[in-house]
């Protein structure tokens, strides 16, 4: 064991979104963090992410927002429309509204601009934080005086915190928990970005844009101040086996998917040179997220259906309510419980939110989204006031 004395050194396990904003707010309110990233090296992984202004805060809070704004789009409206015919349900304007209602923009990023960001923010202003790529934790132990991280390699670094941000496959919530099954939703999503300059006529609006229609809907949105198109394709599906960010399905199959729908969501699936094809696996809320020392955060306990674009989001609140809670006390368990209660209820109404759209998105029938329509067209200020309680929350 690497002996370490330090009272204030976290560990943190994994450097994804949640992992690296993690590390950077620990690391603002004067902790010692080491990160430990399974992969030997931080790609582009993923492609769009939609950032809501209660995430938008977060980033703000932690210094990283004004290098990662040149790499964003900010939609001018949220909108529906039909898969097929791509006529309009509705348009609600967001843009303006975002931040004179809830305090911040509404942005569209690329995941790895995110990841870069925020990376570039742990390197820089003095802060005592160090990135171990390579570094696949299996485990951990742990005793009234520290936790020690149990590395692949049978390395074993000890520290004062421990923290699992290790994704939906979480080794960190296996060793605290064990092995918890996942129920597939029957929903499988198709993630493409292309050019819009390879779109032509073609191209998604500038906003935030979901096409429904019968057992499969899609999303579109910009990145990169406009120049690159997202899509996100939902079809149902009767049975999958495995879940992961980075299966590759191929393009006929995925426009046979879509066949006969309008030209801005086949024209995307025809010229995009990946399709990656990510299976929805959802999970019941866990009963706890600490064990002593170590906390779960993000996708490691609760992991989001994207029905309300609030995965990457969730894991900012997470990593700044947790660097909160432990700011002022060397009691590292007690911060810690106190940091899941704080967080439990919010994310379990945000997941069980997410599982509900999923399923008003695929209605069949004539008249499914007259509701939505309603909402939407004749109360716009309804609209609005129905998310007050999500992107009106501030941990910041």
């Amino acid at each position: 064991m690497e002996a370490d004395r330090d009272v204030r050194h976290a560990l943190v396990v994994g450097a994804g979104i949640g992992g690296l904003a993690a590390a950077l707010a620990l690391g603002r309110t004067g902790w010692r963090v080491t990160v430990l990233e399974r992969a030997a090296a931080i790609g582009e992984i993923g492609a769009g992410i939609q950032l809501s202004p209660n995430g938008v805060r977060v980033l703000s809070a932690l210094g990283v927002l004004d290098r990662l704004l040149p790499t964003t789009f900010r939609p001018e409206a949220v909108e529906m429309r039909l898969g097929r015919s791509g006529r309009r349900v509705f348009r609600v304007e967001l843009a303006e509204t975002a931040v004179r209602r809830w305090g911040a923009p509404y942005l569209h990023v690329h995941r790895s601009d995110l990841l870069e960001a925020l990376r570039a923010g742990t390197a820089g202003g003095g802060l005592d934080i160090t990135l171990l790529t390579g570094s696949a934790v299996r485990g951990y132990a742990q005793d009234p005086r520290g936790v020690t991280a149990v590395l692949d390699s049978g390395r074993r670094i000890a520290g004062s915190l421990l923290v699992g941000a290790d994704g939906i496959h979480s080794a960190i919530r296996e060793r605290m928990l064990g092995a918890g099954e996942p129920r597939f939703t029957g929903h499988v999503a198709w993630r493409v970005t292309v050019p819009v300059e390879r779109l032509g006529g073609d191209a998604p609006p500038p906003t935030a844009c979901l096409w429904v229609g019968e057992r499969r809907h899609a999303v579109t949105y910009r990145l990169r101040g406009g120049t690159l198109a997202n899509l996100v394709a939902v079809v149902e599906r009767d049975a999958w086996r495995g879940e992961s960010w980075t299966e590759r399905g191929t393009r006929r199959d995925a426009l046979a998917d879509f066949a006969g729908w309008h030209p801005t969501v086949t024209t995307a699936l025809r010229e995009a040179e990946t399709h990656f094809r990510w299976a929805l696996f959802d999970r019941e809320p866990l009963e706890t997220w600490v064990d002593g020392r170590v906390a779960l955060l993000g996708d490691a306990c609760h992991p989001m259906l994207p029905y309300l674009a609030q995965g990457a989001t969730m894991a900012l609140e997470d990593a700044w309510v947790l660097a909160d809670r432990l700011a002022h006390t060397d009691d590292v368990p007690r911060a810690l419980r106190s940091y899941a209660a704080a967080r439990l209820p919010r994310t379990a109404r945000v997941q069980a939110g997410s599982r509900e759209n999923g399923q008003r998105f695929h209605r069949e029938g004539r008249f499914a989204h007259v509701p939505l329509w309603f909402l939407g067209k004749l109360a716009p200020r309804v609209y609005h006031r129905r998310l007050d309680w999500l992107y009106g929350h501030r941990v910041p």
